[in-house]
């Protein structure tokens, strides 16, 4: 199997989730770890308190945000392979025609932890740049012990190599799985449909009439969502992703320094836009013929876009919904839970400034992303799909 730089070029999102994961999760473990040295010299007070809650601290974060960037970039792969196996049909039926054997062409799908291993490296190598900066700020009230940043080579193996390893084995099992395809389907690139068989329904007297069909543009719009829930879930994520970590940037100068503050804002505008950007460009190219044939037919440039688009725009508000709640919660936990025995951490209460000035930039981004992929789908000719096709 030969991966183009074009093929390459898609793994971008890969790298970025996997480099912000590693950067995070690198930070605090290693301060951890560097920490739990000095428990020898930590005495009883303040100090057995300060060193309890930042070793939870550090555990909280790594849990929370490292596992459900984990979790994204494992969907995220999964999607990269299917898209993969879905746009090289005939290369890949030509190839099991051959006499390759399905485990054989999957064993290809191993480079796809490559971009794993970059961006965990990258990741690394961010987060050891920052570590001075970092330490200094971690106990900028001077309450625990003195002590430098230390190498930990098995916590580097941990966040990179091991990673990479666990991402091209489930590459090469995932696609494994997905190559179990007839040659002959593969090589006419067609797609074999589950339909469930619908039971007869039998009207008994004074039951309520059928539910009525949605009208065609509704139901286009039902159905372009239904067919790939991976790109429901990337744009609920990456209105979750914008909204809990411009939030809680906001509360970083009280809670803690501008230095979480900017990097609470970098990560979550990079997440969004990868996640965003991501999805909705393979709306777009997934949809073209479809945008072509309703032009042809005379619906208009509106009702053509919106019944593509249009249908994600509740599922981004929801991801916002829930990006706010749980940014909220756990800076609650935090507070309340993690040092509620500390005098110089301030109360946290919901900030509805922060809320609203969040909310207007979210929309104002994502709309103007929808507005330029809208010009997009307006200049798609049927000739253009028709000699793509």
């Amino acid at each position: 199997m030969v991966i183009s730089l074009k093929d390459s070029l898609k793994l971008l999102g890969i790298f970025i989730m996997s480099c912000c994961a590693v950067t995070v999760c690198t930070l605090f473990l290693n301060y951890n770890m560097d920490l739990v040295g000095l428990e020898p010299q930590i005495g009883d007070g303040m100090v057995r308190i300060m060193y309890d809650a930042q070793i939870m601290t550090g555990k909280v974060v790594s849990i929370v945000s490292g596992g459900c960037l984990l979790v994204t970039t494992v969907i995220l792969l999964f999607f990269y392979i299917r898209n993969y196996i879905n746009t090289h049909k005939k290369e890949l039926g030509i190839l099991k025609a051959l006499g390759y054997s399905n485990f054989r062409i999957s064993g290809g799908f191993w480079v796809f932890g490559l971009s794993v291993l970059i961006g965990t490296a990258a990741g690394y190598g961010i987060a050891l740049m920052l570590m001075p900066e970092f330490y200094r700020l971690q106990n900028k009230e001077k309450i625990l012990p003195e002590f430098s940043v230390h190498f930990h080579p098995l916590l580097a193996l941990c966040l990179t190599v091991f990673p990479a390893i666990l991402f091209a084995l489930l590459s090469v099992l995932y696609s494994y799985r997905k190559l179990k395809t007839p040659v002959l389907e593969l090589l006419r690139e067609k797609t074999t449909l589950k339909v469930k068989k619908k039971k007869k329904e039998h009207k008994a007297i004074g039951e309520l009439p059928a539910k009525k069909e949605l009208p065609f543009l509704r139901e286009l719009q039902k159905s372009t969502l239904g067919a790939n829930p991976a790109l429901v879930f990337f744009i609920g994520f990456a209105a979750f992703c914008y909204s809990s970590m411009m939030q809680m940037s906001f509360s970083m100068d009280e809670l803690a320094s501008k230095f979480f503050s900017a990097m609470m804002v970098i990560i979550g505008i990079v997440l969004a836009c990868t996640a965003l950007f991501l999805a909705i460009t393979s709306v777009v190219n997934g949809n073209k013929k479809t945008i072509a044939m309703l032009r042809v037919f005379g619906y208009s440039e509106k009702a053509c876009c919106g019944s593509i688009l249009g249908g994600y725009r509740p599922v981004a508000y929801i991801g916002f919904v829930i990006g706010t709640i749980y940014q909220y919660m756990l800076l609650k936990i935090m507070v309340t839970v993690v040092f509620a025995d500390m005098d110089i951490v301030p109360e946290y209460h919901f900030d509805f400034k922060a809320f609203g000035i969040v909310l207007v930039s979210f929309a104002v981004l994502y709309e103007l992303v929808m507005w330029r992929y809208t010009e997009k789908l307006k200049k798609v000719s049927i000739k253009e799909v028709m000699l793509e096709s």
